[in-house]
Formats: structure tokens, C-alpha cells, sequence
């Protein structure tokens, strides 16, 4: 049986898999994939993040498996532009949800989050008494900045950042590419921050998102990784661009080796324990097991 104790080895998995338009159904160990072109078995074991796109069915079987072996299950729209349900993570522990729960409801806690991440994204110190709205402005600004630089390098013309999540096509190229990449990168992120325990809600510079710390993690990686991928994409050619666009995200996945930085990422924003070092008494043999209602206390203890 899987020791459900162990936090799961994301950095060993593969980053994603995206499927529309076919059929998911177990094979054995493995899942199939059915679709117009021919069927393929993808290994569980290695998979990270499963996204199922418009058009997908998938099995009971396959589900069950895939849980089996800590792969989240993203239902997403077209090119996985939007978030619809997860499943659940691998790890049943509390241990980091309770700590970000502590953090995002301490505001000097708080605050100290928000200027790490900021630091983290820009190498940058910032004034410990700016406000959340100060430090919002400042990073519009280094992204503005970024967004312009890429512009110039690449070769593409850049008129702002402007999408309509209702009429997809009317996008141009590069706000397409950077909304298929930032998808993409969400949805890593996400199976990352479920996999560790983490709460997909309780972010730090995004608030009130059902996905608010996704996107804060998320953010910490774009300037990096989608800005320039996505602008690269388009000076390549503007035919197929969100599928061109995940490919090349695909590699650069790969090629940072993005899946063992993101949970120490995570610990490094919020300075958390490595949850591997608990006690054993602090974690659950049965995870389906209720938690006791109240301690049989005897009388020294009530005194």
C-alpha cells in the first residue's frame, strides 16, 4: 500500500498532459487515451498534472488510478484557458495548510510573505511599510517593464495586455500565447501546491480567488518562464500559437527543471518546516480516519 506519510516526489514527474477531444480510460497500470488519430498509453507514475480539455470523457478506473499516483486532475476550457474542478492531492497531511493559514491571517506574517515573493521576482527589497496596494502598483510596473523588454527582443509588437475570456479568437497572437502559457503554468503550479498541502485559496498578494495563492505562486515564475515564451512563440509564426505555445512550455519545463522548484519555492516564501522532519505522532496512518471530538483527561490534568 502507499505510505501516504511521504510528501509525493513531484520533481520526478512529468509536467502535464493535456487532452481534448477523446476518451481516458485505464490500461492496466497505466491510462489510454483514445481520440481520432489512435490510442496511447501515458505511465500514471510519471504524470504530474492530467488537464482534461472540452470533448473528454474519462472512467471511473482511470480516475482511481490516476489518485492512486498523486496526479491531479485539472477539468479545463479549450487550450486550458479556464479552471473548472480539481481532484484531490497525494499528500493527507495538515501541516502546511495550517501553517499558510497562520501566515495570511497574521498581518506583519502577512506582509513579511508578500515582500518575499516580491524579492523573489525581482531581486529587489522593498520598504517593510508599503501597502498591499503599493506593492500591487510596483509589481504592475516591473511587469509592464517586462512585457516591453520581451517586445524588443523578439520582435513583436505589443499593444497591452487585453483578453476576452468570452471570444477567445478575437485575441491578438501574443495575448493568446500569454494566456495558453500562464494556463499551463497555473495548472503546474496548482498540483504542486496540492500536492504539498498547500491551500489552492489562501493567497498572500492575491486575495478572495478560490485560486489565490496559484496565482501568487504562479507570478513568481512569469517573468522568467511564459513572458519570454510566449513572445518567442509569435516571432516564430502566428499559426497554431497555443499549440506551439505549450510545446515550447513543455521543454522549457523540462529544461529548468521546474518541478523541483516549486514546492521548495513554497517553503522558501513562507519559511515552513520541511514537513519531513514531523514526528511520526503528528501524522495519520488512516487518512479517512475522524479526528477525536475531545482527550480523556484524568484528574491531575483537569487541576
Amino acid at each position: 500500500m502507499q505510505d501516504l506519510h511521504i510528501l509525493p516526489k513531484l520533481s520526478d514527474s512529468l509536467s502535464f498532459l493535456y487532452v481534448e477531444q477523446g476518451i481516458v480510460q485505464r490500461h492496466q497500470h497505466a491510462i489510454e487515451i483514445i481520440d481520432d488519430t489512435g490510442q496511447v498509453l501515458v505511465p500514471v507514475a510519471a504524470l504530474s498534472v492530467l488537464l482534461l480539455g472540452p470533448g473528454t470523457s474519462i472512467s471511473h478506473p482511470a480516475i482511481k488510478i490516476l489518485a492512486e499516483h498523486g496526479c491531479s486532475v485539472l477539468w479545463v476550457g479549450e487550450d486550458s484557458t479556464r479552471f473548472y474542478a480539481q481532484g484531490v492531492g497525494e499528500t493527507r497531511k495538515a501541516y502546511h495548510l495550517l501553517r499558510q493559514a497562520e501566515l495570511v491571517s497574521d498581518p506583519d506574517a502577512h506582509q513579511a510573505v508578500v515582500l518575499r515573493m516580491y524579492r523573489y521576482r525581482f531581486s529587489e527589497d522593498l520598504v517593510p511599510d508599503l501597502s498591499l496596494p503599493q506593492i500591487r502598483g510596483l509589481e504592475g510596473v516591473r511587469v509592464r517593464k517586462a512585457y516591453a523588454e520581451a517586445s524588443e527582443i523578439y520582435g513583436v509588437a505589443w499593444h497591452g495586455r487585453r483578453y476576452d475570456r468570452n471570444s477567445w479568437q478575437s485575441g491578438d497572437p501574443i495575448n493568446r500565447a500569454l494566456s495558453a502559457a500562464n494556463a499551463l503554468l497555473n495548472g503546474i503550479c496548482h498540483a504542486a501546491i496540492v500536492s504539498g498541502g498547500y491551500s489552492p485559496g489562501l493567497g498572500f498578494i492575491h486575495t478572495g480567488k478560490q485560486l489565490s495563492f496559484v496565482y501568487d505562486i504562479a507570478d513568481l515564475y512569469k517573468t522568467e518562464i511564459t513572458i519570454p515564451i510566449a513572445f518567442q512563440t509569435v516571432s516564430e509564426g502566428e499559426d497554431r500559437v497555443e499549440s506551439r505555445v505549450r510545446q515550447h512550455c513543455r521543454e522549457r519545463f523540462n529544461e529548468i527543471k521546474l518541478l523541483q522548484r516549486i514546492l521548495p519555492d513554497i517553503a522558501h516564501v513562507l519559511q515552513v518546516q520541511d514537513a519531513s522532519q514531523l514526528p511520526d505522532d503528528e501524522l495519520d496512518s488512516d487518512p479517512a480516519l475522524p479526528a477525536a471530538l475531545w482527550l480523556e483527561l484524568n484528574d491531575e490534568e483537569l487541576i
